[in-house]
């Protein structure tokens, strides 16, 4: 058969696609958009009909003009899941533990259960038998020279593995977030013989692929120590042509902006009242706060502004277009990087960071003094880094931002962060697809 293109080609198995919106479509959307540059031509395969998060459609304006995108419809199990709990049909269920409700019910804890033990890896499971079998069939007319599998969920690396053990295509599993340490995994209500399925199974897939990504340096430690086997680390980024080389006007008010999704392992509570403290302490502080959330936010962080007299102070901006968060980011005063305070704290990169870096305002960086977010922070001169419950020092940093904002010379140096390029990570790809293609050529 005669391919349309002159270039490898490499299909990519990911559940988000535009026009789901929300962080898991950015790392796969924009390596697309710079593969065929770095010598590799993507076809897609996503579900028909998936239970997106959020919906973004001028995310389909990303999309490379003339490459194939392949659907298949999915069958998932949110139907029933809605009904136990007692969500309206058309609700969107959040990812996660983020909770948006007060009061969370016996419905979502049996629900939960459910989820853990009886949806291994994941609500998506149903979607990997039919997709090998279509896979297989549609391969060997559309053959590719490599197979990428992105997740969570982590069906999809399944669905890899199915058609790797068949036709030993070279196969390159790429983990956004861990699977069995992923920070709500012990929140999954597992039985021991769940835990040991997902953990089967996830060394199955760390054994058969032939190169293994993750996005933080931690979390590459911690793979290698459930499968001892070269991890390499490709960060998620930024793309240039998001930002206008022009800075935009900035807030008037001294804006404390949290893009993306905010759960409640991700609640610094000490933030909240170390802000009422110095408004409590500070002439025109109050007056001047502005806290902007953009996305899901957990009922936790609005109960504790409430408890410490903040809720006034809150905006919350339930969900816009990503462009449109591009350019709050970088009107506001000062960036939010708020990290899971988990047992995987390490490793954790929200793909926000390096959109932070970009929109080149000072960023707060609650998280582990010695996490990779906060090697990033310091290494890029972009904020200041507080550990948990350090309140010391986290109102030392926001009384000098502050001042800063008041005198008018709240900003950041230029800092050296083209390494996180998603062009330049694009081709840390391209050549992890090479390596693994040459070697079975060879």
């Amino acid at each position: 058969m005669i391919r349309s293109s002159a270039l490898p080609k490499v299909l990519i198995i990911t559940y988000y696609w535009p026009p789901s919106g929300g962080a898991g479509v950015q790392r796969w959307l924009k390596f697309t958009k710079y593969l065929r540059e770095c010598g590799w031509e993507p076809v897609i395969y996503t579900p028909e009909n998936p239970e997106a998060p959020a919906q973004d459609f001028s995310l389909l304006q990303e999309i490379p003009e003339g490459i194939e995108i392949v659907k298949t419809p999915i069958w998932e199990p949110y139907e029933f899941y809605k009904k136990l709990v007692g969500m309206k049909k058309g609700e969107k269920i959040n990812a996660g533990f983020l909770n948006e409700k007060k009061n969370p019910g016996l419905a979502e804890a049996v629900s939960t259960w459910i989820r853990g033990n009886f949806f291994i890896p994941d609500a998506r499971k149903f979607w990997i038998r039919p997709s090998v079998k279509f896979l297989l069939h549609y391969l060997e007319n559309n053959p590719v020279d490599a197979i990428i599998s992105t997740g969570p969920p982590h069906s999809m690396h399944l669905i890899a593995l199915g058609v790797k053990n068949k036709l030993d295509i070279p196969w390159l599993a790429d983990f956004r977030d861990p699977w069995t340490g992923i920070d709500f995994y012990h929140q999954l209500r597992l039985s021991g013989m769940a835990d040991r399925k997902h953990k089967r199974l996830e060394k199955a897939v760390l054994q058969r692929a032939d190169k293994v990504t993750t996005v933080s340096k931690n979390w590459s430690y911690d793979l290698a120590a459930l499968y001892p086997r070269e991890i390499d680390v490709v960060t998620n980024g930024f793309d240039p042509q998001d930002f206008d080389s022009h800075a935009p006007e900035l807030e008037v008010k001294f804006t404390l902006t949290h893009v993306g999704s905010l759960n409640k392992d991700r609640n610094p509570d000490f933030l909240w009242a170390t802000l009422r403290e110095i408004c409590d302490e500070e002439p025109h502080f109050e007056e001047d706060l502005e806290i902007k959330f953009i996305g899901k936010t957990d009922i936790a962080v609005f109960d504790q502004l409430e408890k410490v007299g903040l809720s006034a102070k809150a905006r919350k901006i339930e969900y816009m277009p990503h462009k449109e968060v591009i350019a709050e980011s970088s009107r506001s005063q000062v960036l939010m990087l708020l990290i899971n305070n988990t047992p995987n704290m390490a490793g954790i990169i929200p793909g926000k960071i390096f959109e932070y870096l970009a929109a080149r305002r000072p960023i707060l960086c609650i998280a582990p003094a010695e996490g990779d977010s906060a090697h990033i922070i310091r290494e890029s001169g972009a904020g200041q880094v507080v550990d948990f419950n350090d309140s010391a020092l986290l109102k030392k940093v926001i009384l000098e931002m502050y001042t800063k904002y008041r005198n008018g010379n709240l900003s950041v140096p230029e800092g050296a962060i083209n390494q996180f390029s998603r062009r330049t990570l694009t081709r840390s790809i391209a050549e992890l697809l090479n390596s693994i293609t040459s070697t079975q050529s060879a």
